[in-house]
């Protein structure tokens, strides 16, 4: 379903119920992506409705599957030592799934999405050093069904 066609859409997850989410919900999942941690209190006189129901939309978020959990985002000085990166990949014909496999084995990769284009994944890495980032680049070359790679490391972000 496309933005355009309808401000709701449909959250769907495995074993999860399907759940119709709307434009208080959208306001609900923005506000806690600014502060994960924000009081139901707060969220409620932020989106002006009744702490009941900001309750009840985050259960039900949640157990649809819409809000798969909640994180930290940490201040880069206290990052200041790892190294951050993008990789491209390139697949060998219609191996993508076993290769993806061998990717999530991996800690350093944060996030692998599906792409098209030339490339087919990219790769969100981050290690502790740039030993163990030649370390995580040799084994994602070695992984079966890779055919290329390039990778980006990041330096600053805006």
């Amino acid at each position: 379903m496309s933005s355009s066609s309808s401000s709701s859409s449909l959250s769907l997850s495995i074993n999860k119920r399907p759940y119709l989410h709307d434009q208080l919900d959208q306001q609900l999942i923005s506000l806690l992506r600014e502060d994960g941690r924000a009081s139901v209190s707060n969220l409620s006189k932020l989106l002006k409705v009744s702490r009941g129901t900001v309750q009840n939309r985050i259960e039900r978020l949640v157990s649809s599957g819409a809000i798969l959990g909640f994180t930290v985002r940490a201040h880069e000085a206290i990052e200041a030592g790892s190294v951050k990166a993008i990789m491209l990949i390139e697949v060998v014909g219609r191996s993508t799934t076993q290769v993806i496999k061998a990717l999530k084995g991996l800690p350093q990769l944060t996030k692998l999405h599906t792409t098209n284009g030339s490339w087919d994944l990219v790769a969100e890495l981050q290690t502790i050093n740039l030993i163990e980032f030649d370390h995580v680049l040799a084994q994602v070359r070695m992984i079966e069904g890779v055919l290329n790679s390039e990778t980006s490391i990041l330096l600053t972000s805006a």
